[in-house]
């Protein structure tokens, strides 16, 4: 079979698939970041070349946990051409690629530039550098990457930036407890972008097939950008944690603790977001009762250090929504010298 050029489009990279032709690994790491070459079979039966945007070229997923499972399978699932994943475990691998679906292979890190023209790296954040020079290292110098943390910037894949490759960041502001809660929790969401190019266009378009929204995250806003994901996601945990902890001591069975703080979490939240954190607050300190902060404090001294430590941290942000709120300075004050006194927060 002959092998000719065309201008054309990239439909018959279908046909290709449907004949079984292997595509060639210096095909997929073209040193264009927008433009990959592909082979297809033309209107004559011939094996043709055509030119692919990376908008088309397939997908490869290197980091094979919750993460990586959940959006290799919904890309999949909506049409995308996710091919491969590879993971630090030939056996890890392979329940990852069964998880993402049908016509996806487990492989190893350095076959993943001869497979796909775009990676997601959704490795740990120690390990997303280390990955972008493995990937350089295995030959790719085209394409798109973009990794999933949301602390760092498109910096993080450096190595693969120098060897060609457009790289971007895009992180789900979102929490994601198992692969299989990931499968919904990750529609319709809000989705940090630092991306520009290529990069941007890959990005959008996994936002776009999610139903989510993009949030544009400038490159030096990154880690307070995570920061806030943090404080809401895993500080409130630990808060809740602190609540059951501090109502059981107070003589409620455990098992019935967080329960009985259901009621008042969702009501919380319900206000927190049709009306405002600042219209939301309720409390002593909205209400400048210091007696009762004192009263708390003393009991919390029987309390882990750690839980009493947090009630004196969340009543300072606390008490600056109180001040906006309108309440009196010198209420404040003397309730600020209560939430530092003997704590690590003296001023």
């Amino acid at each position: 079979m002959g092998v000719s050029r065309s201008s054309g489009s990239v439909s018959g990279s279908a046909e290709l698939h449907r004949a079984g032709v292997q595509f060639p690994t210096e095909a997929i790491s073209s040193r264009a970041s927008s433009i990959l070459p592909m082979y297809g079979i033309g209107d004559r039966g011939e094996l043709t070349w055509f030119p692919m945007t990376v908008s088309h070229a397939p997908i490869a997923i290197a980091g094979g946990g919750r993460l990586g499972r959940a959006l290799g399978r919904i890309l999949r699932e909506a049409g995308e051409p996710v091919v491969a994943v590879a993971c630090r475990g030939a056996g890890h691998a392979a329940q990852a690629a069964a998880f993402i679906g049908p016509g996806v292979r487990a492989a190893r890190l350095e076959e993943l530039p001869g497979l796909a023209g775009r990676i997601l790296v959704t490795v740990p954040d120690r390990a997303i550098t280390d990955t972008s020079e493995a990937l350089t290292s295995a030959g790719m110098n085209g394409g798109v990457t973009l990794h999933t943390c949301g602390a760092f910037g498109p910096d993080a894949l450096a190595p693969l930036a120098e060897a060609g490759v457009a790289t971007g960041a895009l992180h789900p502001l979102q929490t994601i407890p198992t692969a299989e809660r990931g499968l919904t929790a990750l529609g319709g969401i809000p989705w940090g972008v630092t991306a520009a190019g290529p990069a941007l266009e890959w990005a959008g378009r996994i936002v776009e097939l999610t139903g989510g929204r993009l949030l544009a995250v400038p490159a030096e806003g990154r880690a307070l950008y995570h920061a806030a994901g943090v404080l809401a996601c895993n500080c409130f945990t630990a808060l809740i944690d602190a609540a059951v902890e501090t109502l059981s001591a107070a003589g409620v069975q455990p098992g019935e603790a967080l329960e009985a703080l259901e009621a008042i979490v969702a009501a919380t939240r319900e206000n927190i977001f049709e009306l405002g954190p600042g219209n939301a607050l309720t409390g002593p300190i909205l209400r400048g009762d210091a007696a009762t902060v004192r009263r708390h404090l003393a009991a919390l001294e029987r309390a882990p250090a750690s839980v009493a430590g947090l009630y004196r941290a969340a009543g300072l942000q606390t008490l600056t929504i109180a001040r906006r709120r309108g309440l009196p300075e010198d209420t404040a004050r003397r309730i600020e010298r209560l939430l530092r006194e003997n704590s690590t927060w003296n001023a």
